[in-house]
This record gives C-alpha cells, structure tokens and sequence, in this order.
C-alpha cells in the first residue's frame, strides 16, 4: 500500500433494491487508494449489485458514492471508465469478437477518433494477454472459450484500461488452483501503481491471503470490516453465514475451516 494514500471511494448512506423492497439499506464505507479491499457475503447479499452502484451502472435510491472526490451521478460514462474498470463474472458473447479483440476494448475510453491503433495501445493489449495467459488464444473467439479462460481475457481487458480503481466481481469463480494464486498475485502488483482494487467473491481464504482489508456485507448492510484477522472470525462467519469454522493461522495467513451449519449443530 502506498505510504500516502488518499479516499478513492467513499460510500455514503447508500439504498438500492428491486422492486420496491431494500437490499442495500444505508450502506457506508471508504476505500483509500492503494487499497486490495475482499468484499465477501452469503448468497443474495447485494455483492455484485454493490459493484454496479460503485461503477456507475445502477444508481442508488438514496444516499452518494464518491469516487476520487466526485460524486459518481455527475460523471459521465466515459469518465468514470477513464477512472474505473469493472471486470463482471460474464461477458455478453453476442459480440462475437476475437480475445485480442475485446481485450482492446479496453483502451476505448482513451480513443480520439472512431477506433485506436497507436502502438502504446498494441502494447498494452500485448502485454496484458500475456500476463494473463491468453496471447495463444489471440485470434479465438471469445464465445469460443471456456469459462476460465474467459475470466482471464476479461481481467486483460481491464488491466489496458490502466484503471486506478478495479472492480472484480469472482475472478477465480472459474478458475484451477493455479491460475487463482496467478490472478491474485497480478492483481497485488497492480497495487504499486497505486490502484486501488475491490474484489467480491465467495472465497474467503483466497480473500485473506491476498487482500489489505475485508468488509462483509449482511442483512443489507457491511457488518464487519478490518484486516483478515479482524474479520474473519468464527464468531462473525457463524453469525453471516450461520456456519461453524474453526479459523487457523499459518503464518501470516488465515484460513477458515468449515466444520457444519448451524442445523447440524442443533440437530445433533
């Protein structure tokens, strides 16, 4: 993390649902740059609807999200994506475009005319398949890929936006051990760009191996964040995610280790 860092996202009061009832209810947080923050939570908990609201895609019924000191309903799209990169779960296909294609995608916000073709741009879009793993499948459609191979071109796509803020919703939801250890490490070294990076995900090991703080989302609102340690307790998971974990350390890492629910629990 940087030695000076700064407020990058500052989440204020924030309220979102669908049809008519809440499932973000005066969420708040800030996020200061430099920051890889793991947003974790039980299924149905507003984890990617969270994303969509930081990146501008939704907007809240209520309350404001700031990023680098704007208020994000001021900004235009091509502005927050000369600031932000969202790295979804699933990409629309449709589209039918070559990986190198759609990893170029990404230096759109910076284009001038119709289309780009400087060599900084080629340069960038080299350099990210290949940190990800994907410049043998340059010209293979993105259809054509698997779901693993997928979410590597989708994060190339988002390193050539040299963002300074990073949006990633599951990246290693469809990945081998490898290539999860592999896309959290490229994600930490982003950070000396003084990047600032929120991943949702599932993986609450993964999350505290890699991540400076982790914020838990429940009940509509961040019941928890701190670093791994403060977090990631069995008390705090046992309340979430009404499971019993017993939480090790190894290290400087910790890992939560499931042992049953709570009905098993009380059925015994």
């Amino acid at each position: 993390m940087a030695a000076e860092s700064t407020v990058s996202l500052l989440i204020d009061g924030i309220r979102f649902g669908y049809n008519g009832s809440d499932l973000l209810n005066d969420v708040q947080f800030e996020i200061r740059s430099g920051e890889l923050i793991g947003l974790i939570g039980p299924n149905g908990s507003g984890k990617s609807t969270l994303l969509r609201l930081m990146n501008g895609i939704l907007k809240p019924r209520r309350g404001t999200i700031f990023m680098e000191g704007q208020d994000l309903n001021k900004l235009k799209i091509d502005e927050i994506a000369r600031i932000c990169a969202n790295v979804p779960t699933e990409f629309n296909e449709d589209f039918n475009l070559s990986v190198q294609e759609l990893v170029a995608l990404g230096r759109y916000p910076f284009s001038k005319g119709m289309w780009w073709d400087s060599r900084e741009d080629e340069g960038l879009v080299v350099e990210a398949m290949k940190k990800y793993g994907v410049e043998h499948l340059r010209n293979r459609r993105f259809s054509e890929l698997s779901s693993g191979e997928g979410q590597r071109v989708l994060l190339a796509k988002a390193m050539v936006q040299c963002p300074r803020i990073m949006l990633v919703d599951e990246p290693s939801a469809h990945l081998d051990l490898r290539y999860k250890l592999e896309v959290m490490e490229h994600l930490r070294d982003m950070l000396s760009g003084n990047v600032t990076i929120v991943i949702a995900s599932h993986d609450l090991n993964l999350l505290a191996k890699y991540c400076d703080k982790v914020m838990i989302l429940s009940r509509g609102k961040i019941v928890a964040m701190g670093t791994p340690e403060e977090v990631i307790t069995p008390e705090i998971v046992a309340d979430v995610y009404g499971v019993d974990v017993a939480v090790i350390k190894d290290g400087d890492n910790i890992f939560a280790i499931p042992r049953r629910t709570r009905r098993d629990k009380d059925d015994r």
